[in-house]
């Protein structure tokens, strides 16, 4: 099985780029409903501030402040994973 490449990609070196996208609460996992609003189609999202950026996540450590209680989306959003390069940008 050929191994995934190491784009140094870690927690420490995490540039939370994943916070700028639309997440979608599709289960129960506890997300404080200050962290949420409804969208146009009545579905629960996570609610963003006005830049964009996820309203559950520390500005200044860039770390989610509900980690625990997140929702599936983000849940099974690997850190490093094809979709974690596509939104950093880094082309295979």
């Amino acid at each position: 099985m050929p191994r995934e490449p190491d784009h140094g990609i870690t927690c420490e070196t995490c540039d939370a780029a994943c916070c700028r996208l639309e997440v979608l609460c599709l289960t129960e996992t506890g997300v404080p409903q200050c962290f949420t609003r409804r969208d146009a189609w009545g579905g629960t999202v996570m609610d963003r501030l006005d830049d964009g950026w996820c309203a559950a996540l520390d500005r200044d450590s860039l770390r989610c402040r509900i980690y625990a209680w997140r929702p599936l989306v983000c849940r099974e959003f690997e850190m490093g994973g094809p979709d974690c390069r596509i939104e950093r940008g880094i082309a295979e």
